[in-house]
Formats: structure tokens, sequence, C-alpha cells
């Protein structure tokens, strides 16, 4: 009877064993093979496109290669798409995703995420002089949005009544609106304002005030502590020494706010 236990313990952790995706400890495996494959966007600038070079660019490639000098190995970028970020890495196709990821209670039960690394939120733009800090400025201002998005959500809700609100049908009508005078106020993602100040630098544009956050993690494979104890120590280096923000304000044009951490 004893052996006959021994052997359905045994082949049940067999049937375990086989079912699940087996991995080295992760880190120790980067660095032994000398490489490190990190999922980084596809199309999505600034965060990562295709350059003028036909090489991958962006806030996010940047940080990958960041990550690939401190573990000292060579870097591998795997160009994604939003639907593959998650089954990259649960398969081990990838080591990490680093590509303009939120962070919800759905997408934890499937990964781990790092600290935050990165901005990404909704605000209000404007040219120097103009003052506007919050919601009950809005009212002194012609404000332009693009119509149905959640910008424009949160502005109908938010803004004092009478507030001038002029909705377009695209983002490039809201933009050409702004730059040429038309609004006084660009309602706008981060990512869109970036290339709206870097492209019209004498319009001297900056953010005025957030109104929606949802800041950028690094995902992690279920179950690789030392992985992601390794991540989130260098995000809080590469934060503290000056190194995101130095690439926030390349790619965003702007500072590198606070950012929440797990």
């Amino acid at each position: 009877m004893l052996n006959l236990i021994t052997r359905i313990i045994a082949i049940l952790a067999m049937s375990a064993t086989l079912s699940t995706p087996v991995f080295a400890e992760q880190l120790q495996s980067i660095l032994a093979r000398g490489e490190v494959a990190i999922g980084v966007p596809e199309n999505f600038p600034p965060f990562g496109s295709v350059g003028k070079d036909f090489n991958h660019e962006g806030y996010d490639v940047d940080v990958a290669g960041l990550i690939a000098k401190d573990l000292g190995v060579k870097l591998k970028v795997v160009p994604l798409t939003s639907k593959q970020r998650i089954p990259f890495l649960s398969s081990g196709k990838v080591d990490l995703v680093i590509s303009s990821m939120g962070a919800n209670p759905k997408r934890a039960k499937s990964i781990w995420f790092s600290s935050a690394y990165a901005p990404f939120f909704s605000g209000a733009y404007a040219r120097q002089g103009v003052n506007v800090s919050n919601y009950v400025d809005l009212k002194n201002y012609k404000v332009g949005v693009t119509g149905g998005t959640l910008e424009d959500l949160t502005l109908t809700e938010k803004a004092p009544n009478g507030t001038d609100i002029v909705r377009f049908g695209d983002n490039a009508a809201n933009i050409s609106a702004f730059v040429a005078g038309q609004t006084d106020v660009l309602i706008t993602g981060n990512i869109v304002a970036a290339k709206v100040i870097s492209e019209n630098p004498g319009k001297k544009i900056e953010p005025k005030f957030i109104m929606r956050e949802s800041p950028c993690f690094i995902g992690v494979r279920q179950g690789e502590t030392n992985m992601l104890q390794w991540v989130n120590v260098f995000i809080l280096h590469k934060t503290l020494g000056g190194d995101l923000n130095e690439l926030s304000m390349k790619w965003f044009g702007q500072p590198l706010p606070p950012l929440p951490s797990l």
C-alpha cells in the first residue's frame, strides 16, 4: 500500500510539472546567456516605433537599452502589439515587457508589475502666459478637445458651467485649431502633446495641469521574484540618478513627474 501511495504522489507531481511551463531562475539565466529579450511597442510613438534608420526608437526602447546595459548583456528588441504583451511574457518569448502598459487587477492575474517607470496621462496644455492651473481657470478661455474621448468625458464632468468647450472630430483638427490660435487651451494626452510641443517650439507651449493619470509599468513573468526585485532597484536607481528624467525630457518634452511604486 505504501509503495502504491508513493507511486501515485510521484505521478501527480510529474503531471503538475508537465502542465506548467518550466523556466530556470530568470535573472541568472539572462546573465548566463548574455542576452535579454524585451518586448517594446511596435507602433506607438514616442514610446516605441520604427525610426528613419529602420531601427526601433522611443522612450520604452531607451529604457530597455538601459536595462541591458546595467545587466551587462546584449539587448534583443522584440516589437509587440498590445495584444501580444502578456502572451509573449507568459510563454517565455520575452523576458520583460516595456510597452507603455498600465497595471490593473485583471492583468495582475497573469503577470507581475514593477513600480511605474513612465508617465502616461491626459492634461491641459497652453502657451506661456495663459493662466490655467485647474478646471476652474478653464472658464476664462476657449478650450479645445477631441470629441468622444476620455479627455472629453472628464472635461465635460469637471469643467465649470459656462466653459467655452470646442469639440473636434479628431486629434488633427483639435491640434490644428490650437496651433492656429483658434483655441487657447489644448486638452489631450501627453503623447500627443509632446509631438505638438516639439513641432512648435516658437509657440512656447507648456503643460498646465494633469487631468487623468495612467502611468506605465514593466511587465515581469509571474514567480520571478529576483527579476522583479532587480527591475524595481533599476527603476529606483534611474529615477534618483536622473536618467528617466532625461528620457522624459527627450521623448515627452517635460520633466518626469512623481510616479507610484508597487
